[in-house]
């Protein structure tokens, strides 16, 4: 017999079966604008066939599925012998597999590729971020590789490669690989230049053997790795092949796996080196020169990735409030609810804007906007992934207790907001990097002041916030106990810079208020009552 009591009653449907690109305004609009209409219709179809896929069933339990069965490590086989290999989930493959095919790790050589990348990153990490991990550091090894000319040709097709391959052979028997990097060790952390691992030239010119450990290195069972180590003159870049030429196993001895708060799709562990076997990439000493374009793009994927997050996150709180009802009406229709809701999606499409700004000055390559990225990229590292945990967290609690429990999937965008902001180089590190760039290089300031000034005029709190900037910028002495604020500040100013240019009026108007004019609280959920929320709500409901 049935039970009487139980009768399912004012839950909303699972966000689930629609396209996750077309459904995110701000990002469709970001690509229109930053791509030539000649890209935009093979672009579209590209992006609304993976948002497709990304809004499924399959793909979405795929992601769950890959968190619920973390990696694990087996050192050895069952006779004893060293293998050092990371075991998978079926869905884990599954996942990285599509995220190659759909070019996640190819833009350097195509016309729009950055812009056209980043967008698939941001659509395609809401469905399970640990896998952007790989395609990450894959995508970002491109230009430190190009440092070395040969070693850039024998690698290159294979990092842009869209096939996955994920068995352990000699990358020249493979029609796509993956890479991973390895900078920090355990004494120095991001303090790169306190390196203990040793270089010992070879006899072959440009090979060395390499003693010592890497604290951190992300996605163990990729094809190659960047690492750094002290050579004879100084730091210096290394191209490490988990797998040799002649079909050994290079020596990559993966001590253990770590136990992570987030992002425990993906394997991250601690390495040791002993007498493993590498190839030079750029001169002896210049290491962290040779490296600093992985890192700089990697950045870039991290304001990406908390993008992606702070949507996931923004769209299931809208799309719970449109069915839940509450106090007489739905939970949208709430004067409160609604302000909440607006204030989040302010923060979601201040961030989707800006890292896709960022994408486009890649695709440009010109010298002023190399410049611009010099200053932006650290400044929106900081800002965008400091806003990430934040905004999960209010969005979590617009589900209320529903929110709470894993089964929402809430927790685990929880869990991992704040990876990105730790991820190649906390707070600090990039703050530190906006004042070196402030210092060192002007061009940088010069690309940056003209890019926020052509929104001047447009809304007199961004003049003003830009007013108020120049003026903090006029004095760098003793700038670095107050970098986080300016760091903020320069990041609000182009946020709100850009949005004035290219959000729609509802969207810059509350933006500017809260985040530039002062009318804001020290919560969410406290924008004035006097500005359109309900259309800025509107504008972030997952509806395509």
């Amino acid at each position: 017999m049935p039970a009487t009591t139980h009768t399912v009653t004012n839950q909303p449907p699972p966000l689930v079966g629609y396209d996750v690109f077309a459904a995110d305004r701000a990002l469709v609009e970001a690509v229109e604008r930053h791509l030539e209409p000649a890209l935009l219709d093979e672009a579209r179809d590209e992006l609304t066939a993976l948002g497709r896929t990304s809004g499924s069933a399959q793909v979405q339990e795929w992601g769950v599925l890959a968190n619920e069965n973390p990696p694990k490590l087996r050192t050895h086989d069952r006779y004893g012998n060293r293998i050092d290999e990371v075991e998978f989930h079926p869905s884990w493959h599954r996942l990285l597999g599509k995220g190659v095919s759909a070019g996640l790790t190819s833009a350097w050589s195509r016309p729009g590729g950055h812009v056209r990348r980043a967008a698939g990153f941001v659509v395609w990490t809401q469905v399970e971020a640990g896998n952007g991990c790989p395609l990450s550091m894959t995508h970002a090894a491109v230009p430190a590789l190009r440092t070395d000319p040969a070693l850039a040709a024998e690698w290159e097709p294979r990092l842009t490669s869209t096939v996955y391959d994920q068995e352990l052979r000699p990358a020249a028997q493979k029609a796509g690989a993956l890479f991973g990097m390895g900078m920090t060790e355990k004494q120095g952390g991001s303090d790169v230049r306190a390196n203990t691992t040793e270089a010992r030239p070879l006899a072959e010119d440009g090979t060395y053997e390499l003693t010592g450990h890497k604290w951190f290195c992300s996605a163990p069972m990729s094809d190659g790795f960047l690492v750094l180590a002290q050579a004879p003159d100084g730091l210096t870049c290394f191209l490490v092949p988990r797998v040799l030429a002649d079909g050994t196993h290079n020596v990559f001895r993966i001590q253990r796996l770590k136990d992570k708060l987030g992002n425990r799709s993906n394997a991250s562990s601690e390495v040791e080196f002993d007498g493993t076997w590498a190839r030079r990439v750029g001169d002896e000493g210049r290491g962290v020169r040779t490296i600093i374009e992985m890192v700089a793009a990697t950045r870039l994927d991290c304001v990406l990735g908390s993008a992606s997050l702070m949507r996931q996150a923004v769209a299931q709180a809208v799309h719970h409030s449109t069915y839940r009802e509450a106090f007489g009406g739905k939970l949208i229709d709430k004067p409160l609810m609604r302000n909440v809701l607006a204030d989040l999606a302010l923060e979601s499409e201040a961030a989707t804007t800006l890292a896709l700004r960022l994408a486009a000055a890649y695709d440009d390559g010109s010298e002023q906007e190399l410049a611009f990225l010099r200053l932006a990229v650290p400044a929106a590292k900081y800002w965008v992934t400091k806003r990430c945990t934040p905004v999960a967290v209010e969005a979590l609690e617009c589900l209320g207790g529903n929110g709470y429990v894993e089964e929402s999937g809430m927790p685990r965008l929880l869990r991992e907001s704040p990876l990105n902001s730790v991820w190649e180089g906390a707070g600090n590190v990039q703050a530190l990097d906006v004042l070196r760039a402030l210092q060192r290089e002007p061009g940088a300031l010069d690309a940056y002041l003209r890019e926020v000034g052509r929104a001047r005029g447009a809304d007199h709190r961004l003049d003003g916030a830009i007013k108020n900037l120049l003026t903090e910028l006029a004095d760098l002495e003793g700038i670095e106990g107050r970098a986080r604020r300016l760091v903020e500040r320069i990041a609000l100013v182009l946020q709100g810079s850009l949005l004035v240019r290219y959000a729609p009026p509802e969207v810059a108007d509350a933006f500017c208020a809260s985040r530039l004019g002062g009318d804001w609280g020290s919560a969410f959920g406290t924008l004035p009552h006097s500005l359109d929320l309900a259309t800025v709500v509107e504008r972030a409901r997952p509806v395509s």
